[in-house]
């Protein structure tokens, strides 16, 4: 029977865009991870229609590996849509996201697993950020008024790794914006969330794509978005069941 008929374990789920001269690098290091977790695995990789040749390298690699599946979006939709899109078809029991910037350090992923025993949702936190001053200070604030607004538990919600349980997804509304926000989103509807101290490591190859222009209002429009959502959540339970 051909591999990719049998469903696999866990799902790592890893959108980019202009990344080509991480993905050698990113490859071997998920692989070298996911065989460390004894269980079944598959890559899913998301091209957000990349102009640096990340999708062709992606496709060689999968021609060479059939645990890696590589979906290409027609047009450039940025992050939450990319996110989206290799969720809607990951196929394991656990699913993992981390970015494509090897600022993130697949090696935690064993770590995540773990914590997942007790958990839904295992968000990553980066105890020791190598990024601007600028941005760490940012990312406080930002931090603080989303928990705040939406009290939630999370506290660093832009570390892309993190872990969950597949039905702890399944039926959440996706818009853009929606990566910063998927813990918040399991733990309105009852999800029970954790947080580990992850690596970080600086950005060595390619540009980052973010900034506080892009990030700022936007981040305050899609924070009022989700506080409404959450108070129009419908919540219920059948009787019985």
């Amino acid at each position: 029977m051909n591999t990719l008929e049998v469903r696999p374990q866990l799902s790592a789920v890893v959108p980019a865009y202009n990344e080509v001269e991480c993905v050698p690098v990113l490859l071997d290091e998920l692989r070298t991870a996911l065989d460390a977790t004894s269980r079944t695995w598959e890559l899913v990789l998301v091209n957000d229609s990349s102009t640096d040749g990340t999708g062709e390298a992606m496709a060689v690699a999968a021609a060479n590996d059939s645990r890696l599946r590589v979906f290409h979006l027609e047009k450039n939709a940025g992050q939450s849509a990319a996110l989206a899109a290799g969720l809607e078809r990951a196929r394991g029991d656990v699913l993992v996201t981390l970015d494509a910037d090897l600022q993130n350090d697949p090696a935690d992923i064993p770590m995540l697993l773990q914590a997942l025993e007790r958990a839904d949702v295992v968000s990553g936190v980066r105890a020791s950020r190598q990024d601007t001053w600028i941005r760490r200070v940012s990312s406080k604030v930002a931090n603080a008024t989303r928990r705040a607004a939406l009290g939630d538990s999370v506290t660093d919600i832009g570390c892309s790794l993190k872990a969950y349980r597949r039905d702890v997804l399944v039926g959440l509304p996706m818009f853009v914006g929606v990566h910063r926000f998927l813990p918040a989103l399991c733990a309105f509807r009852g999800a029970r969330v954790v947080e580990v101290n992850v690596r970080h490591r600086p950005r060595t190859r390619g540009v980052s794509k973010y900034g506080m222009g892009n990030r700022l209002w936007r981040g305050i429009h899609d924070l009022i978005g989700v506080s409404w959502l959450k108070h129009r959540l419908v919540r219920y339970r059948v009787r019985g069941e």
